[in-house]
């Protein structure tokens, strides 16, 4: 790319479980937070990119207008889920690079609670005519079904999907933003029911309505900004060989023990000029737990079949060699399809992250994407 590039600001609205406003509006107020944030004029930014799933969303022009910005060089709206924001940023990132845009706004905003719910959505896809009538419908079970798997072949079991559950809970607890912060300990974890074997309740993310953004920008421009620039330092994407036909990609795909990370790790860190031992931190997608656990085996943070040992040692604690998922998780700060995954990866690298801030964060891994397809990102201090 031709340019570099680097995330300026974040912005936020409220996560909560009834928002009583539309997501037109909750996405305006996140975005011109985000801009706010990095120290922009408004009249300066002229892209805007977002992402939904059945069409729980609002597109990118309408949120240029509610923004009063002059024009748009850049809009782009895609259909995905939690796999979007690391691949949606790459797009910003390359279109600010090549000089078809000087800001982008990416956001993802949703009444995800209180409006539209994925976990009670309608899946269509060829497999929906024999899914339904045998009462394998929510996305839950499509996702337990891999984590099943999963966990049989790497000789893991639910306690060691606690482990994600409740390390992550600590950091909730020192997170203003987050929907759960009670304390979590195992024995309230395992006295949780089973909703779908093998999650509890507490391996289950909470979905909310809220919106949350980014501003994406030259690193040049950030440089003069308000925050340190958070640089774009690689990304990429993945999906296995035959995938897409079906929710939960049961058809033909031969390998439910793991998922996309592994398959882009090389390139992503190669790109990025680092190595997994350079890695500081990681905010792993996890609409689930064992997504976690299978994005740390994936990108090479610990072995296979080692990642719950891996959680259990405290080596992902803030005081540990890598502290993961520091603002609860989707799991306990609240589900936007993982974009907070992302600002959450911001606002370390820029030591915003208060009293969950880890000590080193000069280069940090987030992950978008739970299954067979999903994308991955190197934020790098301005080094």
């Amino acid at each position: 790319m031709s340019r570099a590039v680097a995330i300026a600001g974040v912005g936020y609205t409220p996560f909560t479980r009834r928002s009583g406003r539309s997501v037109l509006d909750q996405a305006t107020e996140a975005c011109a937070a985000a801009i706010d944030d990095a120290g922009i004029a408004r009249h300066d930014v002229d892209g805007a990119a977002s992402f939904m799933v059945l069409d729980d969303s609002v597109v990118s022009i309408a949120v240029g207008t509610a923004l009063a910005l002059p024009e748009l060089r850049f809009a782009l709206d895609v259909q995905l889920g939690g796999q979007a924001p690391c691949v949606l940023l790459q797009h910003a990132a390359a279109a600010v690079a090549e000089g078809h845009a000087e800001a982008v706004v990416v956001y993802r905003a949703l009444n995800g609670r209180s409006g539209v719910r994925v976990g009670g959505g309608q899946f269509p896809g060829p497999g929906a005519a024999y899914r339904y009538p045998i009462g394998y419908g929510a996305y839950m079970m499509y996702v337990a079904m891999w984590a099943q798997r999963f966990l049989y072949e790497t000789g893991q079991s639910s306690k060691d999907l606690a482990e994600v559950a409740l390390a992550q809970r600590w950091y909730a607890q020192r997170n203003e933003r987050a929907v759960l912060r009670e304390p979590l300990d195992l024995d309230t974890y395992l006295a949780a029911p089973i909703v779908v074997d093998p999650y509890r309740m507490y391996d289950c993310t909470i979905e909310v309505d809220g919106s949350c953004a980014v501003l994406v920008t030259t690193l040049e421009r950030a440089r003069d900004m308000r925050h340190p620039p958070a640089v774009v330092a690689s990304a990429a994407y993945r999906s296995a060989p035959r995938a897409g036909l079906d929710i939960g990609d049961h058809q033909l795909v031969d390998d439910f023990t793991r998922n996309y990370t592994h398959r882009l790790r090389d390139e992503l860190f190669g790109r990025a000029g680092v190595t997994v031992g350079d890695v500081d931190f990681a905010e792993i997608y996890d609409c689930f737990t064992s997504t976690v656990l299978m994005g740390l085996e994936g990108l090479g943070f610990c072995g296979r079949g080692e990642a719950g040992a891996f959680v259990r040692s405290g080596a992902t604690a803030l005081d540990g060699e890598l502290p993961v998922n520091t603002h609860g998780g989707l799991l306990a700060e609240g589900y936007l399809h993982g974009m907070n995954t992302l600002t959450e990866a911001v606002l370390q690298v820029q030591g915003r992250g208060g009293a969950r801030q880890a000590p080193r964060h000069e280069v940090g891994v987030v992950t978008s994407g739970a299954l067979v397809d999903g994308s991955a990102m190197v934020l790098t201090a301005d080094r």
